[in-house]
C-alpha cells in the first residue's frame, strides 16, 4: 500500500492541475460573449438530427417463454413419491428482453436475434412512442442468429438498410439499443474490424466487430452509420465480466437482409450447397502454389456427384469471385453459399493454373442434418446416412462429415470420418434412427463407432 500510494496521490494531483487550468481559462459569460457562445454552439457537430429520424425505428422487445422448475431427483421415484405429499412440477414464466429494428414499415417487419426470440411462447414489441403491441415470430435462423418479426400497426418508421460490404475499418458507427433493460441508449464508436469469425456463436459468422457499446439487451438493435442506414444487427460481445468492454459484434446488414428474404418466403433458410471442402489461400500457399498475390478459396476436394463437379470445378482451383463480387476466404465462400437457395445460378471467378473461368453453377439443397438434437451431447456434429454419404464411408450407419469446433460434439470427441453404428447398443442405421434412439437418452449416451477401420466406444454425457 506504502509504495500505491505515491503514485495515487500522483495521479489525483495531476487530475487537479488540470482543473485547475481549465478553472482559470474559464471566464463568467457577458451580456456580449452569452450570444456568440450560443451562435457557436449551433454549429457544434452532432448526431441529433440523424437520430431523430433512426430512432424510433429501433424498438424494444420482451419474449416471455416457460420454464419447469427442478425439484430433488428423488422425487421422481414413484417407490419414494406416495410416502410424501409432493407437489407435481410447474412451469414458470420467464421474461426476457432484447433490441429489434422495423426495417419494413408498411408490413411491420423487425428484424432482431434468434437467442433473443428463441423458446417464447409470447413476443411483446414496444415503440418509442410507448405503444406495446403483440408480435408474430415470422421465423427464425438459428446458424445466423437472426429472426423476423412481425407487428400490426400504423404510422410506423422504418430504417433504411445499408450496404455493409462497403463498410471499412474506421468507418463511424452508431449502436442504438435497450442495454440492461434502461430503454432505448444510443452509443457510438468506430468499425474495429469486419469479418470475424471463429467465435463459435453460430455456424455462419462474419460479423463486423466495434467499439461502440453493447451491453446485454442490445442484441437485435441497430448498427448505422452516420447518415442513419443500417449495416449490421448488434448480436454479441466480448466480455470476461459480461459487459461491454469495447468489443461488441454485429450481423452485417446484407446477411441479415439475404436471411431475412428467406424468411418472408419460406419461413426458414433454405441453404445452398455445392459439395467442395475449401480452405483459405493463404500468402504461403499462394506462393508455393505460384499464384502471386492471389486472394480467394481454395478447393481442396470435390464430393462425387455434387453440384461442384457437375459444373466442371477441379481440385486445385481457386474462387476469387461470386457473381463479380470478390471473395475473401473459405469463411466469406461457405456463408456466400450456405445463404444462396437452393436451384439458385451463380457465376464463380476461378483461378486455374494459369488460367481464369467464368464456371456458372446450380447451387444445390443443403444436406438435411440432425437439427432438433441441440442440447445433446452431439449438437454441433453434421451426419448424413452413411449409405448416402460418399464411397469413403459406405455401409450403414451414421457418418459424421463436419464437427463444428468447441461445440457440444467437439467436446465429446466426435470427429469428421466417424460412422455411429449404435446408440446404447441399439444399431442405428440412418439418421432418423439416431434422432429416435439420442431422444430416447439425451443426457448420457454410449457410441459405437467405426473410426479409422477399427471399432471404439464413446461414452458421452
Amino acid at each position: 500500500m506504502s509504495d500505491l500510494a505515491p503514485r495515487i496521490r500522483g495521479t489525483v494531483t495531476s487530475i487537479a492541475f488540470a482543473l485547475g487550468a481549465i478553472l482559470i481559462t474559464v471566464t463568467p459569460a457577458t451580456p456580449e460573449t452569452a450570444g456568440s457562445s450560443a451562435a457557436s454552439s449551433s454549429r457544434l457537430p452532432t448526431l441529433a438530427p440523424m437520430l431523430e429520424q433512426v430512432t424510433p425505428a429501433v424498438v424494444n422487445i420482451a419474449v416471455v417463454s416457460k420454464t419447469t422448475t427442478q425439484g430433488n431427483p428423488l422425487y421422481n421415484d414413484p417407490s419414494f413419491r406416495p410416502f410424501f405429499d409432493l407437489p407435481e412440477q410447474q412451469e414458470r414464466a420467464r421474461m426476457s428482453a432484447g433490441s429489434g429494428v422495423i426495417v419494413d414499415a408498411s408490413k411491420g417487419y423487425v428484424l432482431t436475434n434468434h437467442h433473443v426470440v428463441d423458446g417464447g411462447t409470447e413476443i411483446s414489441v414496444t415503440l418509442k412512442d410507448g405503444r406495446r403491441l403483440p408480435a408474430k415470430l415470422i421465423g427464425s435462423d438459428k446458424d445466423t442468429d437472426i429472426a423476423l418479426l412481425q407487428i400490426d400497426a400504423k404510422n410506423l418508421t422504418a430504417i433504411q438498410i445499408g450496404d455493409s460490404d462497403a463498410l471499412k475499418v474506421g468507418d463511424y458507427v452508431v449502436a442504438i439499443g435497450n442495454p440492461f433493460g434502461l430503454g432505448q441508449t444510443v452509443t457510438s464508436g468506430i468499425v474495429s474490424a469486419l469479418g470475424r469469425s471463429g467465435l463459435n456463436i453460430e455456424g455462419y459468422e462474419d460479423f463486423i466487430q466495434t467499439d461502440a457499446s453493447i451491453n446485454p439487451g442490445n442484441s437485435g438493435g441497430a448498427l448505422v452509420t452516420l447518415d442513419g442506414k443500417l449495416v449490421g444487427v448488434n448480436t454479441a460481445i466480448l466480455s470476461p465480466a459480461g459487459a461491454n468492454v469495447g468489443i461488441g459484434f454485429a450481423v452485417p446488414s446484407s446477411m441479415a437482409a439475404t436471411v431475412m428474404n428467406q424468411l418472408i418466403a419460406h419461413g426458414k433458410v433454405e441453404r445452398g450447397r455445392l459439395g467442395i471442402g475449401i480452405q483459405d489461400l493463404t500468402p504461403d500457399l499462394a506462393e508455393a502454389l505460384r499464384l502471386g498475390d492471389l486472394r480467394g478459396a481454395l478447393i481442396a476436394n470435390i464430393e462425387p456427384g455434387s453440384a461442384a463437379e457437375r459444373a466442371g470445378l477441379k481440385t486445385g482451383d481457386v474462387v476469387t469471385a461470386i457473381d463479380g463480387r470478390p471473395i475473401h476466404g473459405s469463411t466469406d465462400l461457405r456463408n456466400r453459399i450456405g445463404l444462396t437457395p437452393a436451384g439458385s445460378k451463380v457465376s464463380l471467378t476461378v483461378k486455374r493454373g494459369d488460367d481464369e473461368q467464368v464456371i456458372a453453377v446450380t447451387i444445390a439443397a443443403e444436406d438435411k442434418v440432425v437439427a432438433d438434437v441441440s442440447g445433446t451431447p452431439l449438437e454441433g456434429a453434421k451426419m448424413r446416412d452413411a449409405s448416402e454419404a460418399g464411397s469413403q464411408f459406405g455401409g450403414s450407419g451414421v457418418a459424421i462429415e463436419s464437427v463444428v469446433s468447441g461445440s457440444p460434439a467437439a467436446r465429446a470427441g466426435l470427429r469428421p470420418g466417424d460412422i455411429i453404428v449404435a446408440v446404447n447398443r441399439v444399431p442405428v442405421a440412418s439418421v432418423a434412427d439416431l434422432r429416435r434412439a439420442v431422444a430416447k437418452h439425451p443426457a448420457i449416451v454410449a457410441l459405437e463407432l467405426i473410426r479409422d477401420g477399427g471399432h471404439l466406444l464413446l461414452v458421452i454425457r
